[in-house]
Parts: C-alpha cells; sequence; structure tokens
C-alpha cells in the first residue's frame, strides 16, 4: 500500500551509522561477538541501570559494564523491545569477559551484542560515532550540493524539462518521469521501469491530484526491490514528479525537492517571450542571483508580495514542504534552505495572502521588482512578530497615517541624523522592541534573542541617543523615525 509522507518526518538528525563501519575502526579494539552485524546506530547511550527501556529512543548503540546485570534474557529482551540497535559490553573492571548468558541471550533474540576492549572508554566510542556521523553528513551534503549544481545547469538548457529529469534519473539511479494528475505519462528518464512499477507509479500520482481530500505533497511505495516516490508539483496543473529507485539514501528527498521546485517553474504554461524571459529571471532569483541584477529582466509593471514562512511544529522548511506552501499561496517560486528554519516565497501580483495551517506568515507589502530586497526584509520583520504576538499572518502594512504625510526628503534626512548614533542591530532592536509596545520577552522572540540582550541592546540606544525612552514623546518620534527607513 502506498506510504503517505508527513510534512516533517520524524527521526534523527542525521543520518545512521552503520555498526560495521564502527568495527572497523582498529583504535576502539571493539569486536562482535553474537547477533548480526548488519546493524544501524542512531544514537550513542550509557546506562549501568538494571532496565534502561524507560530512557531509550530506538536505534541505540547501548554502552554497559554489566553492574546491574542479574537477569540477562529479560535485559536483553526489553532493549529488543525499546528498539536498541546493538549493545556494547565493556569488560573489566565489573566483568573480566562478556558473560556467556548474556551471549546467548543476544544471539537468540538477534540483538548485536560488541565486546569493548578494557582500554575503551566509552566517551571515545560515542566521539567515533559522531565523527562518522558528521563524515556521512558531509558526503551527503556535498552529494546535494552537486546535485543542485547539475540540476540547474539543466534547468538552463534549451529543453529543460528532459534535462532535469535526465540528471535526477543519473543522481538517483533510476526512473524520473512527469505524469498528469490521471497517470498519464508527460516526460521520462532513465531506464523504464517493469509495468507494473509503471502502475504503481500512475496510482501515486493519482493520489497526489489537487482535487483529492486532504491534498497531500508526496506519497511513497514499493513493489518488489523497487522504492517509487511521488511528488506533487505547484502551479495548480495537478502535475507529479515520480521516481522509481532501486534503494534510498540520504538526501534524496532534499534532491527531489529542489527538481520539484524547478520543474514546478518550468512547467508552468507559457505566455509568450515575455512570460519566458519573466520565468527566467525568477529561476535565477530563486537559485541565488541578486535582486538587482534580476529586476531588470522582469516586468518593469510587476508587482510581488515576499512572504516569510516558518513551521509551526518548529520543524525544518525543506524544499518539499515548502513548495507546498508556495502552491497554497498560488506560487512556485520558493526559497527553502534545508538546513534552516524559515521558506520564502515570491507571490506575483497584488493578491491577497492568506493564514495557511501549520505555517506561521510574515509578508510584506506588494513591491516592485526592484524593491524585492527591502519587501524581503520587512517580511522578516512581519515574521519575527506574528511569532512574537502568536499569530498565524502578519502582514507589514506600508507607511501610512500621520506618517505618510511627512515629505519624505526631510523627514527621511531627520531620520538618518536622529538615528546615526545606531549600529543596525541597535536600531532594529529600537524598532522591534516599539512595534512591541516596549514588551521585553515579545521582542525576544521576534529576534530570537534572551530577553537580557532586549534590554542591555535598548538600554544601549538609549544612551548613545540621550533620550529616555520611557518618554511618549521620545518614543513616538523614534518611531516615526524608524518608519521612514
Amino acid at each position: 500500500m502506498p506510504a503517505f509522507m508527513p510534512a516533517s518526518p520524524a527521526g534523527p538528525p542525521t543520518q545512521p551509522v552503520a555498526l560495521a563501519g564502527l568495527l572497523a575502526l582498529e583504535e576502539l579494539d571493539l569486536r562482535l561477538i553474537a547477533g548480526p552485524a548488519d546493524a544501524e546506530l542512531l544514537w550513542v547511550h550509557a546506562s549501568e541501570m538494571a532496565d534502561p527501556y524507560p530512557y531509550l529512543l530506538g536505534g541505540e548503540l547501548l554502552l554497559s559494564a554489566g553492574v546491574l546485570l542479574t537477569d540477562p534474557d529479560t535485559y536483553v529482551a526489553r532493549l529488543v523491545e525499546a528498539g536498541a540497535a546493538a549493545l556494547g559490553f565493556g569488560v573489566r573492571p565489573v566483568h573480566d569477559t562478556v558473560p556467556p548468558a548474556l551471549v546467548a541471550a543476544c544471539e537468540r533474540h538477534g540483538l548485536p551484542l560488541v565486546e569493548v576492549g578494557p582500554g575503551t572508554p566509552f566517551t571515545a566510542i560515542a566521539r567515533a560515532v559522531w565523527g562518522l556521523m558528521a563524515a556521512a553528513r558531509d558526503r551527503e551534503l556535498r552529494r546535494v550540493a552537486r546535485a543542485q549544481q547539475a540540476l540547474a545547469a539543466a534547468a538552463a538548457r534549451p529543453d529543460p524539462i528532459p534535462a532535469v529529469l535526465h540528471q535526477l534519473a543519473v543522481r538517483l539511479p533510476g526512473r524520473a518521469a512527469l505524469l498528469t494528475a490521471g497517470g498519464e505519462e508527460l516526460h521520462a528518464a532513465g531506464r523504464p521501469p517493469a509495468p507494473e512499477v509503471r502502475a504503481a507509479l500512475a496510482r501515486l500520482a493519482r493520489v497526489l491530484a489537487p482535487d483529492t481530500r486532504p491534498a497531500l505533497a508526496s506519497a511513497t511505495d514499493t513493489v518488489g526491490a523497487a522504492h517509487l516516490s511521488a511528488y506533487a508539483l505547484g502551479g495548480g496543473q495537478g502535475l507529479a514528479l515520480t521516481l522509481a529507485t532501486d534503494h534510498r539514501e540520504p538526501g534524496d528527498h532534499t534532491v527531489a525537492g529542489i527538481a520539484v521546485v524547478l520543474l514546478s517553474l518550468l512547467a508552468a504554461p507559457h505566455q509568450g517571450a515575455d512570460a519566458a524571459a519573466r520565468s527566467a529571471a525568477l529561476v535565477r532569483l530563486l537559485l541565488g542571483a541578486d535582486p538587482a541584477d534580476v529586476a531588470p529582466l522582469l516586468d518593469g509593471d510587476g508587482r510581488w508580495t515576499v512572504v516569510h514562512a516558518r513551521r509551526g511544529d518548529g520543524g525544518a522548511a525543506d524544499p518539499l514542504t515548502a513548495g507546498a506552501l508556495g502552491a497554497a499561496l498560488g506560487s512556485a517560486l520558493v526559497d527553502a534552505d534545508p538546513e534552516g528554519a524559515t521558506a520564502r516565497v515570491l507571490v506575483p501580483g497584488d493578491g491577497r495572502i492568506t493564514p495557511q495551517p501549520g505555517w506561521t506568515l510574515g509578508a510584506s507589502a506588494p513591491a516592485a521588482a526592484d524593491a524585492l530586497e527591502a519587501a524581503g526584509t520587512r517580511a522578516a520583520r512581519a515574521l519575527g512578530r506574528a511569532e512574537a504576538t502568536r499569530a498565524p499572518l502578519v502582514v507589514d502594512a506600508p507607511v501610512s497615517g500621520l506618517a505618510a504625510l511627512l515629505p519624505p526628503g526631510p523627514a527621511g534626512d531627520r531620520a538618518r541624523e536622529l538615528l546615526a548614533p545606531l549600529t543596525a542591530p541597535l536600531a532594529e532592536t529600537l524598532r522591534c522592541w516599539l512595534s512591541l509596545h516596549g514588551n521585553w520577552d515579545r521582542t525576544a522572540v521576534a529576534l530570537s534573542v534572551h530577553r537580557n540582550t532586549v534590554r542591555q541592546r535598548v538600554a544601549r540606544c538609549g544612551v548613545l541617543l540621550g533620550a529616555d525612552l520611557d518618554d511618549m514623546d521620545v518614543r513616538t518620534e523614534l518611531w516615526l523615525a524608524l518608519r521612514q527607513e
């Protein structure tokens, strides 16, 4: 049966380490004496409790010297029940050798048992595991970066969709195809799948159709040895990227997410040369070009709203979940850092931004293409305010009311003169603090700093400005000055 992928896959912060890789480090003096050698380790934990079950997450290499070991069979059964990956048993000073009853219990329950030599501290094992994890993570990031560069280059080719699919089939060896909501194959690359695999991919594409309720961003399945995945493209056309591979590796999800964002742009309906030029410019912007360089390529009369978003559960804004957010907002122009928590969406036109379930949003007012950088700053501020006030959406309103009546030239000069003693971080702290009515805790949340840092910065502002920040007249003048930015 297909498996529907959650918005934030549960699991450890990094990929697992093979037990065999740890055993291969001769300096640790480790020896597998029972159980299989193909275990994968997610964590390292040392415990001398008689029953550590309540404190295990699953996937641990549990290290113990057997201080309270009295019933090996029950002990091992509880470890297996808790999901421990392996047991490392240190000999001496408690036991001169690994108890035979423990060896037999591990064999019986299929739990890998590793003998830890007397000269090996448990901390050395933990350090080695973290080192292997860091090395694996570094390899994963390098692989993802190479794939991103290859996909970006493919997107610039004259035949971008087939080129992107070809690169995806190379980077994730197997079959990559673009399917309609009805399961019809539009473009494909890689080795042709077996008929039953092709049928299963078509079923996954239909599962992701826009009229499906609840709407899904992705789905997975297996057919024999083939691992199948499908990802909904943004833009509301009902297209899906499908993959059939022989195995899955860490980083595949991120590589597929990059392809989803690019294909969402490339598969959008074309509306002549002007639209094609605008799409090309926005792809460049998405891939990190400076807004000032991209702005001349965009429609000079076009206006755009910048949205910054964080997931309400604190999870990472990976490309797939961010792509789903962009689709909900009516845009495939999404920038999501797999290592970060914030997604950025560029929404064309003056359309109204609405709250999205599971997200906290900050939006700029609609801005011209050459003002996107400033709009991004205002969207980030709005997101901070939304988090501080626990609002699902805050839209940064343009200067209005009495402030809008101030002549921009003299008012701007006065504002720069008044705020000249402040560094950018101090000015931003003061602006945020004033916008939140002097609330220390909310300002700390909005700026992601400690409340004492806010107090120190605001106090420093008062000293540098030579002003009493408790005076409402002073606060009003400073607020008007800060709004002139």
